[in-house]
């Protein structure tokens, strides 16, 4: 078995050399050249960029959808999600766990261990997902009444609907993304981003279907969603199946745990999880804080939080990317590389966030008009995002991709301590501060916001350029 094995490591490398444009490219290099090139650097963020864009896209018409079934339906869907999204965020930091190790093992041309690593990922997740799917099962109602307190009846019925059928689609939403890691890692990009291009298809004509046509309401929403997440996570591990790229999963059945790789995982994914989570926690308390400032002020906050994440997603695609990048440079020893691609991607970054922030503030106005949004609210809303299209583009490239960047480097404590605590000494008290005893409204949150991206951006750039980041060992 272990001679078949090794010659199907072989197989793959060379198919993988020969093949994959945007791979690790020969190390006979000379000083003056590097190891992608601007159209292998296209080739590997286009694909993320684009498939970000669509998910948020087609989360909006998720919405929307669903909002024709009744204004309990979207409340219940709109509690659950606030539960599904940090469970989420959890599977993705497990997710970039794997990243960081297999890109790592490529850049040392270990392939045996790179593939090695991908199968404890997939192992990993699922053991996971499971284990975070049967609880929540058995006490999804307590659950929600923890959480939410007492709501609508109604509300809570339809909550409890969707909570199931979405409960059983964690081990999807999982293997999905472990399936994109283990791909994202040797560059291969674009098979996540048609995967995903179909699973959102598959979602939006289920809903169509489920809601319109068979009239299930927020059960068919549920369906919909299920069904899509599991399509995408088994479209992925079939894909990862073939013998014709560098990394492979086969023969699922037979994979044991090996704990020294699913620490070497869990070391680089618990921290990052945790710092998503508390950007997941701070949530509900700016909310709450918006909420006491009238109905004018909730409706311009929300669809300025809409337009914010559409124009920073192209940023984060260039950070995801970014990782892959840095941990081939790292894997192969090439320290001046990870730091040469993180300045270059930087600055990648900062004008994708500027082209972005000027195009989502160009149909501002149109936006608030279509939608219906009262004048008092629509002025609000384009004077915030006039705001953020003037800091944006200046503070969040800093305080966000160079910490990319770390991760892939190992340095995952240091991002979390850092992120931490300025979300919540800046975006969650000073924006309640400036809200509730300062007056200054639902602009006092975004006050909040850019105080947390300058203070971080500052740390990390200094963090940065004294290159202790790169004394940390990831495999």
């Amino acid at each position: 078995m272990q001679d078949k094995s090794d010659k199907d490591f072989t197989f793959a490398k060379v198919c993988y050399i020969n093949d994959m444009k945007n791979a690790v490219t020969n190390q006979q290099t000379t000083s003056k050249e590097h190891m992608f090139t601007d159209k292998q650097l296209l080739f590997l963020l286009l694909p993320i960029v684009a498939e970000q864009l669509l998910n948020s896209f087609m989360g909006m018409a998720d919405s929307m959808m669903v909002s024709n079934i009744g204004p309990e339906a979207l409340s219940a869907v709109s509690l659950v999600d606030s539960i599904n999204n940090l469970v989420v965020q959890a599977f993705s930091a497990l997710a970039t766990g794997g990243v960081i190790i297999c890109s790592n093992y490529i850049g040392q041309k270990n392939y045996k261990h790179a593939n090695a690593a991908a199968r404890q990922l997939v192992l990993v997740a699922c053991i996971l997902s499971l284990g975070v799917m049967l609880p929540c099962l058995l006490f999804r109602m307590p659950l929600l009444a923890l959480i939410f307190g007492k709501v609508e009846e109604g509300v809570m019925t339809s909550a409890g609907i969707y909570f199931f059928y979405t409960l059983l689609s964690y081990p999807g939403v999982a293997l999905t993304g472990a399936g994109a890691a283990i791909y994202r890692a040797q560059g291969n990009t674009r098979t996540p981003m048609w995967v995903a291009i179909l699973s959102n298809v598959v979602n939006v004509g289920g809903n169509a279907l489920l809601i319109w046509v068979f009239h299930l309401g927020v059960m068919g929403a549920a369906i919909a969603t299920m069904f899509s997440r599991f399509f995408n996570a088994v479209v992925l591990l079939v894909l990862l199946h073939r013998e014709d790229q560098l990394l492979s999963v086969r023969d699922y059945t037979r994979i044991r745990p090996d704990k020294t790789k699913i620490r070497a995982i869990l070391s680089m994914g618990i921290p990052n999880g945790i710092e998503n989570s508390m950007f997941q926690f701070g949530k509900p308390a700016i909310q709450s804080t918006v909420s006491t400032l009238g109905t004018a002020a909730i409706a311009a906050q929300a669809m300025t939080n809409i337009f914010e994440n559409i124009n920073g997603i192209g940023g984060v695609g260039v950070g995801i990317g970014l990782m892959t990048i840095v941990g081939q440079c790292l894997g192969a020893g090439r320290k001046d590389e990870a730091i040469y691609y993180t300045k270059k991607l930087f600055r990648w970054g900062q004008v994708v966030i500027l082209l972005s922030c000027l195009g989502a503030y160009a149909i501002a106005r149109p936006v608030a008009f279509l939608s219906g949004m009262e004048a008092k609210s629509a002025k609000l809303f384009v004077y915030m995002l006039g705001w953020i299209t003037i800091v944006k583009p200046i503070l969040w490239a800093p305080s966000f991709i160079p910490a990319y960047g770390m991760r892939a480097a190992g340095d995952v404590r240091f991002s979390m301590v850092v992120s931490t605590c300025t979300m919540w000494l800046c975006r969650v008290t000073l924006s309640m501060f400036l809200c509730r005893v300062m007056g200054f409204g639902p602009m006092g949150v975004w006050i909040g916001m850019f105080s947390d991206w300058g203070i971080r951006g500052v740390i990390f750039m200094y963090h940065f350029f004294t290159k202790k980041w790169l004394r940390h060992h990831v495999i």
